[in-house]
Parts: structure tokens; C-alpha cells; sequence
């Protein structure tokens, strides 16, 4: 096996910076900014959450009259805050998946499944990027576990 050599420029950059190496920056202890922000300082999100909480429930009061009065912006207000948005879900399907199969032939089972109408393609696109996922991370295994055996054969 042919022995490296270090290039000149390498070489030229390594001794430049030879009056730095082994530093790291800070050291342990040492602040990157020694003038922040004063011990005791409150966060201005905090002081908002506790000027809130002191006068909150007249506030809320307040705007619950409002809305009962028919103040729609107050009522949109209040109901917005009571109920949150609703979200598409999708509804429970059943099919034939053989979990030990391939991933190419689960793919293709959900294919059909999408074909004959027992789920919406939506859904079906939805599992075959799950199984591509998942591919990917069997790749990522696969792959350490051949570089485990490599390192062990050179050991």
C-alpha cells in the first residue's frame, strides 16, 4: 500500500496555525459573553404570562359579556378559544398486508387495495412513503452491520 504524503499547502496551513492547536475556544467555566443578560433579569414573555394571570379572568369576563351580547368578533374570539380546529382523519381501513413480505410486494399489495377501493388513495400514499421510510432505515442498518463485519474482519 502506497504511503500518503501530505500536500504543501496542508503543510504550509499546519504550520501557520501551529500556535493554536489544542485550543478549542472557551475554556470550561468561561462565558462567550460575560456582559449578558443580569442574573434576576425576568424574560418579557413571562411578565406578559404573569400580567395575565393577575387580570386574565376580567379580560376573559370582559369578552365572554361581549360575545353573549352578540359581538360576533368577541364570539369568534371565545369559540376559537374553546374548540380547537379540526383536523382530517382519516378512517380506519382494513386489507391484506403480509407484514413478512417484501417491502416491494407490500407496496404493491397496497397498490391493489387502492385499486379495488378498501382505502382512499390518499391513505395509500401515506403507507407506501411509511414503506419507504422504512426501507431507508433497513438500508441504514444493513449497511453498519456490513461495516461492523468489515472492521471486524481487519481487526
Amino acid at each position: 500500500m502506497a504511503e500518503t504524503q501530505t500536500p504543501e499547502w496542508l503543510k504550509a496551513h499546519q504550520e501557520a496555525n501551529a500556535s493554536s492547536a489544542g485550543q478549542r475556544g472557551w475554556q470550561p467555566g468561561q462565558s462567550g459573553n460575560p456582559r449578558g443578560r443580569p442574573v434576576g433579569s425576568r424574560n418579557k414573555k413571562n411578565v406578559i404570562a404573569d400580567e395575565f394571570a393577575k387580570d386574565g379572568s376580567a379580560v376573559a369576563r370582559v369578552v365572554m359579556d361581549a360575545a353573549l351580547a352578540g359581538d360576533m368578533q368577541a364570539a369568534n374570539l371565545v369559540l376559537q378559544r374553546l374548540s380547537p380546529p379540526l383536523r382530517a382523519r382519516a378512517e380506519k381501513v382494513t386489507f391484506e398486508l403480509t407484514p413478512d413480505a417484501p417491502l416491494t410486494r407490500q407496496a404493491q399489495q397496497i397498490m391493489t387495495a387502492v385499486a379495488e377501493g378498501s382505502i382512499d388513495p390518499e391513505t395509500g400514499q401515506l403507507l407506501i412513503n411509511c414503506i419507504t421510510a422504512f426501507a431507508g432505515l433497513k438500508q441504514v442498518d444493513e449497511l453498519e452491520a456490513r461495516l461492523i463485519a468489515l472492521e471486524e474482519k481487519q481487526a
